[in-house]
């Protein structure tokens, strides 16, 4: 036996060794995420089947008896629906009014986000910083605590100018373009700061204005931001309940949320109603986000690293 004995290795090593002897394959992780991408759309895949089932079907049989017996999905749910044409109360008149909503609301919010990060970044004014931090500090305040107050100010507003916002679409409007502002300037902001200065110190030399080195220089490396609060934005504004529940009231024409919260005091008779127009109201937002997704990442990960 030699004198010299072959130290052992570390813990450290053996664990390392260890670790990667029991490394699952590329296949496994695939697999496994699979798997629990598959376990997260079971509700929208069952909402889609109930869509695509007779509603007389709805308590006799469960949606998933349609892998045994596919001849039971029909498109009946969804003529129905659509039967009412644009009158007012139906479906393609909430969504109309959504649309009306939402692409206002998202365009402004996106515009206005973006103009105000320019000018928090790159502005010469003091007090940068601590309007910075208010924005900050509204990120934090409820919707639900602002809506006594926004409606007696538009209470107010109407006995100056005549014309009261609420229970109008200008009303909803404004509502979610200034609870969607706080978000969107601090996520462009965060952007923004990536950008080197020396940019826009260039274009300052060459003789070009503040609004010329916006709209050439900081927008377009800013789009992915731009896209990202975009589909944010819209998402959000396009799934509200309770903001248009409360300042459309006594309009005539409603959004698809408060079209859907409508059939959820009769569920067991509209079971259908619901499942259909559910689809419905989330392949817009879908198309929405695959459209943008690229950017959507973009923005998000350099938000993130700032």
């Amino acid at each position: 036996m030699s004198a010299v004995q072959t130290a052992a290795p570390p813990l450290a090593l053996r664990t390392r060794r260890l670790a990667v002897r029991f490394r699952p394959t590329r296949f496994v992780l695939n697999v496994i995420l699979g798997l629990i991408a598959l376990f997260w759309l079971v509700p929208t895949l069952s909402l889609l089947v109930i869509s695509l089932r007779p509603a007389s079907s709805f308590g006799v049989t469960g949606w998933w008896t349609v892998f045994t017996a596919p001849t039971q999905l029909t498109l009946h749910n969804y003529q129905s629906l659509f039967s009412t044409g644009f009158a007012s109360g139906g479906i393609l008149d909430s969504a109309i009014t959504t649309a009306l909503i939402t692409v206002p609301a998202t365009v402004l919010v996106t515009v206005l986000a973006s103009l105000a990060a320019y000018s928090l970044v790159f502005g010469r004014w003091r007090g940068r910083t601590a309007v910075f931090l208010v924005i900050v500090a509204l990120l934090v305040v409820p919707v639900q605590v602002a809506l006594i107050p926004v409606a007696q100010l538009y209470n107010a507003f109407g006995h100056v100018s005549g014309f009261n916002p609420f229970g109008t679409l200008p009303g909803v409007i404004i509502f979610h373009v200034a609870f969607g502002l706080p978000f969107g300037i601090f996520l462009m902001r965060n952007f923004y700061t990536g950008i080197p200065k020396d940019l826009l110190e260039a274009g300052r030399i060459d003789g070009a204005g503040e609004w010329t080195l916006f709209r050439r220089v900081v927008l377009p490396l800013g789009l992915p931001a731009a896209a990202s609060l975009a589909i944010f934005q819209f998402i959000w504004v396009w799934n509200d309940l309770l903001v248009g529940l409360v300042f459309l009231g006594g309009n005539q024409h409603h959004t698809l949320t408060i079209y859907l919260y409508g059939f959820t005091r009769t569920l067991a008779n509209n079971y259908w109603v619901i499942a259909t127009g559910g689809i419905i109201s989330i392949l817009i937002p879908l198309a929405i986000f695959f459209s943008f997704q690229r950017y959507f990442v973009r923005g998000v990960l350099a938000g993130a690293v700032k």
